[in-house]
C-alpha cells in the first residue's frame, strides 16, 4: 500500500459533501505548484472555492470515480490546504467526525 492508496483516498465522501473554500496562495503559479485556477470559483479578492463543491450535492470537480467504490482526486499532490487538513488521521483508518459525517451522508460506515 502506497500513502496515496487507503481507505481515504478510496472513499471520496469528503469530496462530495462539504464546500472547500481556501486562500488563493494555494492556486498553481508560475512558481509554484498548486490548484489550477480553472478548477476554482473565485469568492474575494484572496477565497477561492473548488468548482462543484457548493453545488446540490456537492461534488468537487477534481474527484474522479465513484464515493466509497473506487475514487481518486486528480489533484491529489497539489490538493489545498483544507483538503490536507481534513481527517488527519484517516491514512490509519481513524476518521473524525466531519469524516464521518460525510460518510453517512453516503451510506458508508465510519472508518
Amino acid at each position: 500500500m502506497t500513502m496515496t492508496d487507503f481507505a481515504c483516498t478510496r472513499c471520496g465522501a469528503c469530496c462530495a459533501a462539504f464546500r472547500v473554500d481556501f486562500h488563493c496562495a494555494d492556486l498553481a503559479s508560475s512558481e509554484a505548484k498548486g490548484v489550477p485556477v480553472a478548477l476554482t470559483v473565485p469568492l474575494t479578492a484572496t477565497l477561492v472555492r473548488m468548482r462543484g463543491t457548493d453545488e446540490a450535492p456537492p461534488r468537487c470537480i477534481a474527484l474522479e470515480g465513484e464515493v466509497g467504490k473506487s475514487v481518486r482526486c486528480t489533484i491529489y499532490e497539489q490538493r489545498p490546504g483544507p483538503c490536507r487538513d481534513f481527517a488527519p488521521y484517516a491514512p490509519l483508518g481513524i476518521g473524525d467526525d466531519a469524516c464521518d459525517r460525510a460518510r453517512r451522508r453516503h451510506g458508508l460506515p465510519p472508518l
